[in-house]
This record gives structure tokens, sequence and C-alpha cells, in this order.
């Protein structure tokens, strides 16, 4: 069941990866709000956080689909670049304008750079939890 991995990689990378870099901007006064938000959301009342790691995860699921089987270098790289652009204009073409949530330049650059560094950690926890092949298999 390496799905579930490629979800837990998802879930773990939104926690350690996404949320420890948006730390580190918000410690630098370039984030508008404080990491690990633990505000209850609706329709369960779980934290902010969790309910944006469960979304983490099921995004791990998407990337593990396209390239997480992947045993060439390129994994890392498409990794990156698909985790950057996926989760990203979904929060701002989809996610933001629901939630009535300005999106400007900086929200653009900033997800791309938090979604990339995301994509990252699930290439990371993909790998050690087993969810992706060590070596290509010949044809």
């Amino acid at each position: 069941m390496p799905w579930i991995k490629a979800f837990i990689s998802g879930f773990l990378a939104t926690l350690v990866f996404h949320q420890g870099l948006f730390t580190l901007f918000w410690f630098a006064g370039m984030a508008p709000v404080a990491p690990f938000n633990l505000s209850p959301v609706p329709p369960l009342g779980v934290p902010a956080v969790i309910s944006l790691a469960f979304f983490g995860g099921l995004w791990g699921v998407v990337l593990w689909a396209q390239v997480g089987r992947l045993a060439t270098p390129a994994f890392w790289g498409l990794m990156v670049l698909l985790g950057a652009a996926g989760p990203t204009a979904v929060a701002m073409l989809f996610v933001f304008p629901v939630k009535e949530i300005e999106v400007t330049a900086q929200s653009w650059v900033g997800g791309l750079i938090l979604n990339g560094f995301w994509g990252l950690g699930v290439a990371v926890f993909q790998t050690l939890l087993g969810a992706r092949r060590a070596t290509e298999t010949k044809r």
C-alpha cells in the first residue's frame, strides 16, 4: 500500500518542511500570520495546521501517482516543480478567492517557494518510507 506511505509523506512534509520554512519566513517578518495555526476550522473544528497537513497528504498521493515511482534523478526535480505548481495554483485560483483572501504577487511567490520546499519534503519522506522504487525496472 504505497499510497498510504505517499499520504503520510505529504502529511509529514507539511508539518516539517512547509511549516518549518513558514516559521523562518514568519521570524524574518515575511509572513503575515504565525505558522502552526491551531485555530479550529469548519466543519470538524480540527486545528488549521492539521487540516492543511491532511490536504498535504492528499497532494502527496497525487505527486506519488505522477512521479513518485520514478527511479531516476528526475524524481527529485519533478517533485519540487509539481509540488510548487499544483498546490499553489489551486490555492491562489480557488481557495484564496473562496476564503476572500487577497491574491498578490507576493502570495504567488511565497506559495511557490513554500510548496516547492514541501515537494522536496514529500520526496524525502517517500524515499525514507519506501513509497518509491529504488531502481528502475528493466524492460
